[in-house]
């Protein structure tokens, strides 16, 4: 099996973006170059900081559902958008 069959695409903030299986979706943000998940209250970025989801920085809309990107694995044509109304 060669690496290009090990890929995966994804869609952040509309834009399509190919990525390792079995990582998880911060990883696949950090890959896209802009790892931040959302805003603070105080408008300060945020990007996942414990990496066990107990800090909940990392929180995410995936398929329209809020998750944790540090505890979900990413999956073929999963849509991720980041939280700004917070």
């Amino acid at each position: 099996m060669s690496q290009k069959d090990n890929l995966l695409t994804l869609i952040i903030e509309g834009e399509s973006l190919r990525v390792p299986e079995g990582i998880s979706v911060a990883a696949a943000l950090s890959l896209s170059g802009q790892d931040r998940c959302r805003h603070s209250v105080s408008q300060l970025p945020r990007t996942p900081f414990c990496g066990m989801g107990i800090c909940q920085e990392c929180r995410i809309t995936v398929n329209g559902l809020r998750r944790l990107a540090c505890q979900t694995l990413c999956q073929p044509g999963m849509h991720i958008e980041r939280i700004d109304d917070e």
